[in-house]
């Protein structure tokens, strides 16, 4: 897909370019929450991106959850998620987390021999769990903090640690590595839709419930990054909200995660 290949193509670009304007901005903007000092500019980044989704990637997704048979759209997803447990299993084991490194790879080892490259989800009929880990997740493991609250342009919500680890992650996604770059860059258009199809929901219902969709949107992803470092834990990453813990120590606090966040163009799926 040409729109696939462009995006592909844009990605460190728009990386550099987000991480250039962080800087530039972290000496003069300031926001009502200490975990989001560049809010005037996420804002504006995030209106961008809604428009973009309203114009292309929405309706297309709207488009193949109707026209593609449910049973095929499982298949897809099954197939990009297979995909993702191995880069998974990496990331687990560089924090450590040896049996979820090893669960990750029976899945990925499983699913491609016996599920047809993955399309079918033989491992969790095994009840083989799966356990999402990315490069952001593992330097916040070793105790590389969060940074601030940041809308990279397409690519969605993150914060400055995750905007850094990006490049990692793309080159050890699987399908960075496939060839012809016709099939790969197809590959990505079509997981592209997948996700924003499989978020369809959740954005209309986050359209109906929030009163400020930036606040909320903003919220819930902290809150969701900070339980995936720490295993469905959430520790303070503010020094001065009376608390001993911090993001950035390896450990499993008690605390609830939070709710998926909501859509956007470029939304990363779950991990």
């Amino acid at each position: 897909m040409t729109t696939a290949l462009s995006f592909r193509r844009l990605r460190p670009a728009l990386v550099a370019g987000a991480a250039g304007a962080l800087l530039a901005l972290a000496g003069c903007a300031a926001g009502p929450n200490p975990h989001d000092p560049l809010e005037p500019f996420n804002r504006e980044v995030t209106k961008f991106n809604e428009g973009v989704d309203s114009v292309v990637l929405k309706p297309t997704a709207t488009l193949y959850r109707e026209k593609v048979p449910p049973l095929m759209r499982t298949g897809v997803s099954n197939f990009f998620g297979n995909l993702g447990d191995a880069w998974s299993s990496v990331n687990s084991l560089l924090q450590f987390k040896l049996q979820n490194a090893a669960e990750d790879w029976m899945r990925f080892s499983f699913n491609t021999v016996f599920g047809l490259g993955g399309v079918l989800d033989i491992a969790s009929e095994m009840n083989i769990e799966r356990h999402r880990e990315d490069f952001g997740q593992t330097l916040g493991r070793w105790g590389v903090p969060a940074g601030p609250y940041v809308v990279l342009p397409l690519l969605g919500p993150s914060t400055l640690r995750d905007t850094a680890a990006l490049p990692v992650d793309w080159q050890g996604d699987p399908l960075y590595h496939f060839s012809p770059t016709g099939t790969r860059d197809s590959l990505y258009g079509l997981r592209l839709v997948d996700v924003r199809a499989n978020l369809l929901r959740a954005g209309d219902v986050l359209e109906g419930a929030a009163l400020d969709k930036y606040s909320f949107t903003r919220d819930a992803y902290l809150q969701r990054r900070r339980a995936q470092v720490f295993d469905s834990g959430v520790r303070s990453e503010d020094p001065n909200d009376g608390s001993d813990n911090s993001e950035g120590q390896i450990g499993t606090p008690d605390a609830t995660p939070a709710p998926e966040t909501a859509p956007g163009v470029g939304a990363k799926p779950s991990r």
